[in-house]
């Protein structure tokens, strides 16, 4: 049997919340409903149907919300994602976007697309062009240290030493 969709109920009827709740749904909204509580009901069922395998299509988008409309970014156009104060930085070739999201949560989604590059930041597969050493100032760090090179951008994300080995690994593996 496929999945059940995800339940948002919109309605002027509160009292109608628990009997919605045992329903399995998503979010129980109440008339007049505002876009902010609106956009959270969303993306909470986008979550829900992420962490239930999702479909094929939402396994291949984010949706993302800005000022009002929705877009939704093709996986496979994500060069990195950062994370940056309560959001996430999703960098195409062409723009970035911001994600109401955590990195920790794509990550553990699409680990085959993407990978730990910084506590900070994941950069797709695909993407990496090179790992580079930089010496003081360089990716917006001090010191001396590490950063990946990426198709499609200029900029440069700083490495952690603790994914280093890993990274150079991959890098190689992709060399040959």
């Amino acid at each position: 049997m496929p999945r059940p969709p995800a339940l948002v109920f919109v309605t002027a009827h509160a009292e109608h919340a628990l009997q919605a709740f045992d329903l399995q749904a998503i979010d129980y909204l109440t008339k007049p409903v505002r876009r902010d509580r609106l956009q959270q009901a969303l993306a909470k069922a986008q979550r829900w149907q992420a962490s239930q395998g999702g479909d094929g299509e939402a396994a291949d988008h984010l949706v993302i919300q800005d000022r009002g409309r929705v877009e939704r970014v093709p996986i496979g156009e994500v060069v990195y994602l950062k994370a940056e104060l309560k959001y996430v930085t999703v960098r195409t070739r062409e723009r970035s976007h911001i994600y109401d999201g955590s990195l920790s949560d794509l990550e553990s989604r699409y680990p085959e697309r993407f990978v730990r590059v910084h506590r900070n930041a994941l950069v797709a597969r695909p993407a990496l062009r090179a790992l580079e050493r930089h010496h003081g100032g360089g990716a917006g760090a001090e010191g001396e240290g590490w950063e990946v090179a990426l198709h499609g951008v200029d900029e440069r994300l700083s490495v952690s030493r603790r994914q280093l080995a890993a990274l150079r690994e991959l890098v190689q593996q992709q060399l040959r």
